[in-house]
């Protein structure tokens, strides 16, 4: 999200605002964001319509969260079956049916669907149309309808929630080649009998990372290609780490600081090229996937000719509202984060400002924004990280305990991982937690909760967590901090009382 002046409503001027409205809300897109915008002004009575050119739900449905989960959880089997012995039991290489797993994760997508089907939608009172909106004026929206013919309709507000799509960087030879995306790779893969042999994935960030390692415990000879010196650079080194070393354990060849810089095909077979320093080596595969980021989509919706800034996002306000304080922003599209549950959380800020900005506003809030990524460790982050708080010259105390040392963890066979706090120098006040392991993301729940309603580590160490859990590693961490800030003087005297209690 970036900022700009939306002081007045004077922005509207050049245009004439309708007398009367056919709704009171529009929404374009039906992603978390504009699913959420829809589903609170249904609930507030208002009449709304919901706009989506492609398929109900998303990206995170269709392409993104939800699949993606799916190959994670049978990319885990096959992983558990090979590592049987860690458990007792005799180790078996799986004869992974591949197209049975693709099947399964189509399945999974389709159960999921209802939620954000046009029927229950329709149902909760909101009007769906499925085809492609442009903005004529500030209150009013065209749709080119999917089955033919055109709709317009005046509006007292609109949301634009049109999400984002994969970024494909301009690589030589890329399109020569057929890339596949986290958008395209779940249709373009499904009836093959077998993972891709030699796969490269470009990418070091969550979605490569995650990926590269599933495909890999799948039966794919990985190279994962990440520019930068790490993968996972937006996290801290420690926690990047260990995931590297298991996507290495899995097979995965990691190349960093390797620059893909052309692609081709010679004598029917597709190559890459990659700069290491100077040094270039071409690297042959059957199938890529481009994973270096995502790009919101912002064209050919009008926004341009009504004066809207699209640059990286839709420019707005801290109350998401655009140039035009009735046209709003809410997910992707407005940035500052590409996370479903963060979409879900703006909408509800835009929604409100839209329906009822004229009586209050409300600010959009991201002081307490979470995220994982769901690789073998899971990371999963709330807060400042160590390298923020070193960069920011941010003043802070780091507590950490390690999983390896966790009761339940050790039952598991998943004794890996840490959990880090960041705390206010002398105080438990939480900045920041990093947790790597298993479940890390289900985990960082607790410190969400203290974070968001100003819980120290204390308010943690105070509450019974159920033995033997991984939930307990929170604890122990907690327990940490208090060890390390045990008022010497105070003990020396405890020790004195205790000595005299004796005689």
């Amino acid at each position: 999200m970036a900022s700009t002046d939306q002081n007045s409503a004077s922005t509207n001027s050049d245009w004439k605002r309708p007398k009367r409205f056919d709704r009171n809300l529009i929404v374009i897109g039906a992603g978390s964001a504009g699913l959420v915008s829809a589903y609170i002004a249904a609930g507030a009575k208002a009449k709304v319509t919901l706009i989506e050119a492609h398929r109900m739900g998303g990206d995170c449905l269709n392409f993104g969260c939800v699949p993606s989960k799916a190959l994670i959880k049978s990319a885990r089997i096959a992983h558990q079956m090979r590592h049987a012995v860690r458990y007792g039991l005799e180790p078996v290489e799986p004869k992974v049916l591949f197209s049975s797993v693709m099947e399964r994760v189509h399945n999974v997508i389709a159960e999921i669907e209802p939620h954000d089907s046009v029927e229950r939608y329709t149902s909760l009172g909101v009007e769906v149309l499925q085809g492609y909106a442009k903005l004529i004026d500030p209150w009013t929206v065209e749709v080119a309808l999917n089955n033919g013919g055109s709709q317009r309709l005046t509006t007292r507000a609109i949301i634009i929630a049109t999400g984002a799509q994969p970024f494909v960087p301009p690589i030589p030879g890329i399109d020569e080649v057929g890339y596949l995306t986290s958008d395209t790779l779940w249709d373009r893969l499904r009836d093959r009998p077998s993972a891709p042999k030699r796969l490269v994935v470009l990418g070091g960030g969550p979605i490569g990372c995650e990926l590269a390692q599933s495909f890999a415990r799948l039966g794919s000879e990985v190279i994962q290609i990440e520019m930068a010196p790490r993968l996972m650079i937006r996290e801290d080194e420690d926690a990047a780490s260990l995931v590297e070393a298991s996507l290495k354990f899995d097979g995965v060849q990691v190349l960093t600081n390797h620059k893909a810089v052309a692609c081709g095909v010679e004598a029917g077979e597709k190559w890459i090229e990659v700069d290491h320093g100077g040094e270039k080596r071409r690297i042959a595969f059957d199938e890529i996937i481009a994973a270096v980021g995502r790009a919101p989509r912002l064209k050919g919706f009008g926004l341009e000719e009504l004066g809207i800034k699209v640059d990286r996002v839709v420019e707005t306000n801290e109350y998401l509202q655009t140039l035009h304080p009735n046209i709003l922003a809410a997910g992707d599209v407005a940035g500052p984060y590409q996370f479903t549950h963060v979409a879900g959380h703006q909408a509800w800020f835009a929604a409100i400002n839209a329906l009822f900005g004229d009586l209050k506003r409300f600010k959009a809030d991201y002081s307490v924004i979470p995220w994982a990524t769901f690789t073998d460790p899971e990371v999963a982050r709330v807060g400042l990280s160590e390298a923020e708080a070193k960069q920011k010259n941010i003043p802070h105390e780091v507590t950490r305990f390690g999983i390896d040392d966790l009761d339940r963890a050790i039952a598991d066979g998943s004794a890996r991982g840490f959990v880090k706090v960041l705390t206010v120098p002398g105080k438990d006040k939480i900045l920041g937690a990093t947790i790597v392991g298993e479940h890390a993301g289900d985990l960082l729940a607790e410190f969400v909760f203290a974070m968001k309603h100003g819980h120290g580590l204390g308010k943690i160490l105070g509450t019974i967590h159920i033995y033997p859990t991984l939930a307990e590693a929170n604890k122990m961490v907690a327990g940490q901090w208090r060890r390390d800030h045990i008022n010497a003087f105070l003990l020396s005297l405890l020790e004195r009382f205790q000595t005299w209690r004796r005689g």
